[in-house]
């Protein structure tokens, strides 16, 4: 093959001589300059392009734009002109590069529902007995702000329980659509809040219905669950009439449910196998506006309870047999 760099042929007639050194040299050097001028060019054009000259000479790296690092690659391999979505869609492999969109409420019988669930006692109320032992007004008279709870046997907080079963008690009423208030969660605050607080939280969010969940601790052999309703109160600040009737009805949907899911029976030791006990001692009934009851999951001091109330399973059970109850109550 004729290379494109020789001279051409002789013409015919012509007269060349046989010595040809200089020429050879120069042929040499041109071919030369020719190879080395692309390279030289482009290394030139990189130069250019990722450094720059600083004002005392030393190249210096020209930075990315800020938005470089969040393109994915097939954005950041784009040909100039083209858009995100296109270079998303004709880079190999690629796939949708837009960001998820954030999970929509869940919809479902409780939609538009406002649900207070109050985790009984906080586990740090054991280190805080002055705070909580100041007194507060509760209507029919003062008690202090709030307890420490009980344990079981082997240690366990009944705080520990409530705030268990509270936490997936929340989960299941959102999957039907609630909005769920919690008056505190892990960790917020070292003590209480003061079992005013916990009613007013209810109150203020002018909630549906609202459970207290909690865990006895009376002595061995006192088995099973029971649910605590409002007494009819006037007094002071406190004044339950509007709430008593529908207090009960959430009471009993509670218990039906929640004996069905866990298996678990009616107290034998109160409440005459109803399940269901009338209290008017209690500052977080008395001073509620809105439906409202505790429910005492289990007595935490017999061990064939307590071994129930330790079991994640069974707290989950627990939490169920409550939401079950409260969507009964709210017409889902």
């Amino acid at each position: 093959m004729r290379n494109d760099n020789s001279p051409p042929p002789p013409e015919s007639g012509s007269s060349i001589s046989t010595d040809r050194p200089w020429f050879t040299r120069r042929s040499t050097l041109v071919v030369g300059v020719a190879a080395l001028a692309p390279a030289a060019l482009a290394g030139w054009v990189l130069a250019q392009v990722f450094a720059g000259s600083g004002p005392d000479g030393q190249a210096r790296p020209t930075p990315l734009p800020a938005s470089h690092s969040a393109l994915s690659p097939g954005q950041r391999d784009a040909k100039p002109g083209s858009t995100p979505s296109e270079s998303a869609s004709t880079s190999p492999g690629a796939g949708t590069s837009s960001p998820a969109a954030a999970p929509a409420p869940a919809k479902g019988p409780l939609t538009g529902r406002t649900v207070v669930v109050d985790p009984g006692h906080n586990t740090g109320n054991f280190k805080h007995t002055d705070e909580i032992d100041q007194q507060v007004d509760i209507g029919t008279n003062r008690k202090e702000c709030d307890t420490t709870g009980t344990t079981t046997n082997s240690g366990y907080m009944e705080a520990e329980f409530t705030m268990d079963v509270s936490t997936r008690l929340r989960t299941a009423l959102e999957a039907q659509g609630a909005k769920v208030v919690l008056t505190h969660e892990t960790g917020d605050r070292a003590w209480g809040p003061c079992i005013t607080e916990r009613a007013r939280i209810g109150n203020e969010a002018k909630a549906d219905a609202v459970v207290s969940v909690h865990a006895d601790g009376v002595s061995a052999g006192n088995r099973g669950f029971h649910i605590i309703l409002p007494a009819t109160v006037k007094s002071g600040s406190a004044d339950t009439a509007k709430i008593v009737d529908p207090s009960r009805e959430l009471g009993e949907r509670i218990a039906g449910n929640f004996a069905r899911t866990t298996g678990s029976a009616p107290a034998n030791y109160l409440g005459s196998g109803t399940g269901l006990v009338v209290r008017d001692d209690l500052g977080g009934l008395n001073l509620s506006t809105q439906p409202k009851v505790f429910i005492e999951c289990g007595n935490m001091r017999d061990a064939k309870d307590a071994a129930q109330l330790t079991s994640p399973e069974w707290r989950q059970k627990a939490a169920q047999g409550i939401a079950d109850g409260i969507v009964g109550f709210l017409g889902g």
